[in-house]
């Protein structure tokens, strides 16, 4: 089992050709994601999806055993929803039509280049995140603007955030990290940039944040500042002035202190 709070995205591969295999584990690790296994057959990348947990399945289309690539696929699906690529040498039309139907985001010819599945990662990663953000709740619909991950003018650029149920991604080093929501414990703005501290570490989000917490959509995170917004669920002290989270003392603006104290109830 691997450690979960590893922030890479997390890959599966479903590939029989033994030597394709390691070469795509070894390309996958070193383009900075993590790989959960390797499975030569259905039967094993169903055992590997059901122990470990999986951002994205890279499966080839003909594979060995009694179920191939595209039912094998289905199997896994049926479980959880997750992005798939699709590996594959030249198929017929049948072939296709079938891989179609699981709704799969993207297909890449065997052999894969580098380029080619970095591409492909980022964008079923980006596509899979925008279709599974959760809905607003009723009472809020009227008053919000159709929710949405990220503007397509942002599309994967390094100031993506995609929400994916209580997780979201966000660009580090040009790779998608992983951040549970819960994890988050300040955003202090810095100029341009909002500096986004985590429970394990800190990112710089070249967002305003204002638009960090528009596009994180979490009511835990709360602005407290002009240049602050603290998870509350992290808060170790306050007063009428500051509020100490995450060790850092951290200043109450004036006009964010009544909408502040409303968060928590009075006994």
């Amino acid at each position: 089992m691997h450690d979960v709070s590893d922030t890479r995205v997390r890959i599966l591969i479903v590939e029989d050709e033994a030597v394709l295999s390691m070469d795509l584990c070894d390309t996958l690790e070193a383009e900075g994601y993590l790989v959960v296994g390797t499975a030569s057959n259905g039967r094993r990348a169903l055992d590997l999806f059901q122990t470990n947990p999986v951002d994205l399945v890279l499966c080839d289309i003909q594979i060995k055993g009694e179920w191939d690539g595209i039912e094998t696929v289905g199997r896994l699906v049926a479980l959880r929803p997750v992005p798939v690529i699709y590996l594959t040498a030249l198929a017929d039309k049948d072939t296709l039509d079938r891989a179609l139907q699981t709704t799969p985001a993207a297909y890449l010819t065997k052999p894969a280049t580098t380029a080619g599945l970095r591409v492909a990662i980022e964008l079923a990663v980006h596509t899979f995140a925008r279709h599974v953000v959760p809905a607003a709740p009723p009472e809020a619909e009227a008053a919000a603007p159709e929710p949405s991950v990220v503007p397509a003018k942002d599309s994967l650029s390094r100031e993506t955030i995609l929400q994916l149920n209580d997780h979201v991604f966000i660009k580090h080093n040009y790779q998608f990290v992983r951040l549970a929501l819960r994890d988050i414990v300040l955003l202090e703005a810095d100029n341009t940039y909002t500096a986004l501290t985590t429970t394990e570490r800190k990112y710089a989000l070249r967002l305003t944040i204002s638009a960090v917490l528009e596009r994180l959509r979490f009511p835990q995170l709360v602005r407290v500042h002009r240049s602050y917004a603290v998870n509350i669920q992290h808060i170790e002290t306050f007063n009428e002035h500051e509020l100490t989270v995450g060790g850092q003392v951290v200043p109450i603006g004036r006009q964010y202190k009544e909408a502040f104290l409303q968060h928590f109830q009075f006994r």
